[in-house]
């Protein structure tokens, strides 16, 4: 699953007509990178939950054929924030456990990597399994803990949730479909039951969260494309 329906407060005014998620560097949507990434990965069949200009983002997606994958749609009327947007697509996303990937992020991680976490998280021990990284310059205090391969909501070091994980779709029976919740109040309880591992990505991982983040990100690939 693919998180699309954000409004991208922070990224105005680019994002008044154009979603967050098409915003282009390097001559694509950010989307578009992402999903060229998960398709190596082997993962071609794609939920986008959309909403803010969410019509705009079915008209350059389409079905996916053109990018190597097919696509689903989950239409929220209002951003229902992460845990409940995930909660609302869980028809769409079948019982076993499943990736999910903001839009807003630019990343080498190997996603195919996710393919083991799956496979742990189907033998019902786990709930998820996240992806952290090193804490970025304006997220300084990170969000969780990694510790011999478990995730905790306390400690003293704390890594940055990379907005990369598969979860089981246990982790949102509480979530009555078509309400709003966050993502970590789903975690954090799972987290004190130690029901979430994790991983540390300590490659390339970028938060495209605002115009100068933006901005930096066409200057990477830039300097990438020029190599």
């Amino acid at each position: 699953m693919i998180l699309a329906a954000g409004r991208g407060e922070r990224m105005r005014p680019l994002t008044d007509r154009t979603p967050k998620s098409l915003l282009e560097a390097g001559g694509r949507p950010l989307i578009a990178h992402l999903i060229a990434c998960l398709a190596q990965a082997g993962f071609t069949d794609l939920v986008v939950n959309v909403s803010h200009l969410g019509g705009v983002i079915e008209r350059q997606l389409g079905d996916g054929s053109r990018l190597g994958v097919r696509i689903a749609y989950s239409r929220e009327d209002t951003p229902l924030e992460t845990g409940g947007g995930i909660a609302y697509a869980l028809p769409l996303l079948g019982d076993a456990p499943f990736a999910v990937v903001n839009s807003d992020i630019y990343s080498d991680f190997d996603f195919a990597r996710l393919m083991a976490a799956a496979a742990a998280l189907a033998g019902g021990a786990l709930d998820a399994h996240l992806v952290l990284v090193d804490n970025p310059a304006h997220h300084p205090r990170g969000d969780f803990c990694l510790a011999d391969g478990m995730v905790s909501a306390d400690g003293a070091q704390k890594l940055t949730f990379s907005g990369i994980g598969i979860y089981a779709p246990a982790l949102f029976a509480p979530v009555a479909r078509g309400s709003r919740r966050q993502l970590v109040a789903l975690l954090e309880p799972a987290m004190a039951q130690a029901r979430v591992s994790g991983e540390h990505h300590r490659g390339i991982w970028m938060d495209i969260g605002t115009p100068q983040r933006l901005a930096a990100l066409e200057r990477l690939l830039g300097t990438r494309s020029g190599d």
